[in-house]
């Protein structure tokens, strides 16, 4: 902890990455606190996402792979990084080609010894919480220069122009991912949690969910878990019922694994479950063609028959019990989206997206 403080005061352009660690030792409240007592810039990993109100003026974005603009900036830049409760594995670091700085110096606090060793860190070994109130008091009277945060504020507000042109209001048919996710989150509830794992939405999540309020975000990413999506909402649900859990889910995952809205009406933990339909598994499609392979199979259009099927997903959905309605545009999404806030149980709304992103 002492090597670590000297470290730090030494810094110019201090950084901290907030990992799902965080969540997990209940030190959200502390690293905000120490974010602001030191006024050091704040990227999230996957895991980590949503320890920061959207609209904090230490907040810097989402960290990585499928990070944004202005944090992956910063990384470049920092000549010291504090890493909390992260594993730091390769969409976080882009296998290290996110850090730019030579000569920056990594600090790592985890409770996991392996983790906190990784890239030559300074390790702390320990709880995030015991390790950021420790280092807090190692650090009094210490502040990070103020042109290394307004630099992080302007780069975060240049990536916030981005996001608000991508997936703000629009009266295009079909609309994007983005489109979809900005619609829910310009209507959802402060509580509500949004919720994915597998193909485009993981990283249009991470990239265009406003944070409302603190833990709102849960994105299974470490297998890329196709399927989990419904399952992962019931079990949220059943976790905290006080509050809306959102579902996103893509046509592919739900046709792998969705008996659990069966589940959900039986035991009356309510879902919002908003499937995205491109026509099939469209970024393994776009995997395919980036390796040179000519699609085949992934996309409906693409498979052995004569006539395109689509699947009814709101039928499937009423057929388990479940609500559900068919939308085409935006203002239809945050009208519907309204309905499934207001109903019983489960609520699925299903929406045709642009297939090629």
């Amino acid at each position: 902890i002492v090597e670590a403080a000297g470290i730090l005061r030494e810094a110019e352009k201090p950084l901290i990455i907030s990992g799902g660690g965080v969540f997990y030792s209940g030190a959200v409240f502390e690293l905000v606190s120490f974010a602001e007592n030191y006024n050091i810039p704040v990227v999230e990993t996957i895991a980590g996402r949503s320890a920061m109100l959207h609209d904090h003026p230490l907040n810097s974005g989402p960290l990585g792979v499928i990070g944004s603009s202005s944090a992956n900036t910063l990384a470049e830049e920092a000549d010291v990084v504090l890493a909390v409760g992260t594993r730091l594995q390769d969409f976080t670091t882009g296998s290290w080609s996110v850090f730019g700085n030579e000569k920056m110096r990594l600090i790592s606090i985890n409770a996991a010894r392996y983790d906190a060793h990784k890239h030559r860190a300074l390790s702390v070994v320990g709880d995030a919480l015991a390790g950021i109130e420790e280092l807090g008091q190692a650090l009094e009277g210490w502040k990070s220069p103020e042109s290394w945060s307004a630099n992080a504020r302007s780069l975060y507000a240049e990536w916030n122009s981005t996001v608000n042109e991508h997936s703000g209001p629009t009266v295009a048919v079909p609309p994007s991912y983005a489109h979809v996710i900005g619609a829910v989150n310009r209507v959802c509830d402060e509580s509500d949690l949004a919720l994915t794992a597998a193909g485009g939405f993981p990283g249009e999540l991470c990239k265009n969910w406003k944070t409302k309020s603190s833990g709102t975000f849960d994105c299974e990413f470490g297998y890329s878990c196709m399927g989990y999506e419904i399952a992962g909402g019931w079990g949220a649900k059943m976790a905290d019922p006080s509050r809306d859990v959102i579902v996103f889910v893509g046509d592919g995952s739900y046709l792998m694994m969705n008996s659990d809205i069966y589940s959900s009406v039986l035991t009356g933990h309510k879902l919002i479950v908003v499937v995205c339909d491109n026509g099939g598994f469209s970024v393994i499609n776009r995997l395919q063609n980036f390796k040179g392979s000519a699609s085949f199979n992934n996309q409906i259009a693409d498979s052995k028959v004569e006539s395109i099927q689509y699947v009814d997903f709101v039928q499937h959905a009423r057929s388990m019990g479940a609500l559900g309605e068919q939308v085409e545009t935006i203002d239809e999404l945050e009208k519907a989206f309204v309905r499934a806030k207001e109903a019983d149980r489960t609520y699925l709304i299903a929406v045709r997206i642009q297939q090629h992103q």
